[in-house]
């Protein structure tokens, strides 16, 4: 390839899958816009860093998210930007109130909330999809996680999605940079609100366990609380939102799938498996070269920034059989789009089943899934790729 492509350009924000293709055949680690990333594209490579945290560094990219028209962003402080031993600590810390019994005991509440979402979606009319199914059911259990009312889930959303486009802002996008910064101010202000309630009282809740929770005798400090809070915030909503959202395309594009899953609704841990890796919303992860290395047959030199392309290495032809098939099939799990190694996502179990429970009241619900007139609208992150307008028609069974 002759010229840097431009990953954000709105062709290719449409479709992606081309271009990944091209990159994997014919410039697997190379810079690409904006801002002039490495782009690492095919999957052997993408494990090699993900393997590798001494060299390719999630810290590293701290400097990322501490521009200098947003000095305190949380982020910066996140489990996201740490590499071991200080992860190690805080994964720890996490872990004991974000493990599988809570996931359990959050299972019939949030299969109460899907069937209710389900049930209220009309009848053969066009709507947007994302708004009246896709992010209900996940804001719906991220406020109960961290005690958020339903009055507040609209600005929730609107966080998440300004927030979501801090990797893909320019120097030169004040406009959007002060977007971010009014998202952030707000949000840190209303979870230090929620955290100072609840060390006066606590609840059954996350933030309550996050308080309590004890590594021999240590605490997670204030720092480390908000980080996690602005990580739950963009990684527990927009990940699912964007997963249920191309679900249902999919549903939309395949109704035999559809009916399929339909009649044998045992298989939908399968087909969120293949939804992962086919279509995840998940795209690019970024990492940090300490010191020049060869990776991908190519000199990368020290303080580059790489970017991970997740979407890419999932639909590498060296891994996977025939990848730009959606296969419900193939053998599976595919763990890839949740992280790998240190960094392999803390809530990889409860997004699962947040999905299987959000589809089987969906598919329980409707026959079929038509689009509406208006195209779907995508939104502008290097990271994540997901609808953010999706105009459908559910017809009930």
């Amino acid at each position: 390839m002759s010229s840097r492509v431009n990953l954000l350009a709105p062709e290719v924000r449409m479709n992606p899958y081309p271009l990944y293709a091209e990159l994997r055949r014919n410039a697997p680690v190379s810079q690409v816009d904006p801002g002039g990333l490495w782009a690492v594209s095919r999957y052997t490579d993408v494990i090699t860093v993900m393997k590798n945290p001494q060299l390719f560094s999630s810290e590293g990219i701290r400097r990322t998210y501490r521009p200098e028209w947003i000095p305190d962003y949380p982020m910066a402080d996140s489990m996201l930007v740490m590499d071991p031993p200080h992860h190690t600590r805080l994964r720890s810390l996490v872990s004991r109130a974000f493990g599988s019994s809570v996931v359990s005991r959050l299972e019939p509440r949030i299969r109460e909330l899907a069937q209710q979402i389900a049930a209220a979606l009309p009848a053969g009319q066009t709507v947007d999809f994302v708004e009246a199914f896709s992010i209900r059911l996940p804001i719906a259990v991220l406020g109960d996680l961290v005690g958020i009312p339903p009055s507040l889930h609209t600005r929730l959303k609107h966080w998440a999605e300004v927030m979501t486009q801090f990797t893909s802002v320019g120097p030169e996008d004040t406009g959007l940079q002060e977007r971010i910064r009014v998202a952030v101010a707000e949000a840190r202000e209303h979870f230090e609100q929620v955290v100072e309630e609840r060390r006066r009282a606590p609840r059954e809740d996350l933030v309550s366990e996050l308080l309590r929770a004890r590594v021999d005798g240590e605490a997670l400090t204030a720092t480390d609380l908000m980080g996690f809070m602005f990580l739950l915030l963009i990684g527990g909503l927009e990940t699912t939102v964007h997963l249920l959202s191309i679900s249902a395309l999919k549903f939309q594009e395949d109704p035999a799938l559809m009916a399929r899953l339909r009649a044998e609704p045992g298989l939908i841990p399968r087909f969120i498996d293949e939804m992962l890796r086919h279509s995840g919303p998940v795209h690019g992860v970024v990492r940090l070269v300490t010191d020049e290395v060869e990776l991908g047959g190519v000199r990368v030199p020290q303080g580059a920034r790489l970017l991970l392309l997740m979407a890419s290495a999932n639909r590498d032809e060296a891994w996977f059989d025939d990848p730009d098939r959606f296969d419900l099939d193939r053998p599976g799990p595919q763990n890839l789009p949740f992280g790998h190694g240190v960094h392999f996502c803390l809530g990889a179990q409860l997004a699962r089943m947040e999905a299987r429970l959000a589809l089987e009241a969906l598919l329980a619900r409707c026959t079929r899934l038509t689009l509406g007139e208006e195209p779907a609208r995508w939104n502008i992150s290097l990271v994540m790729r997901g609808p953010t307008l999706l105009p459908l028609a559910v017809h009930p069974a």
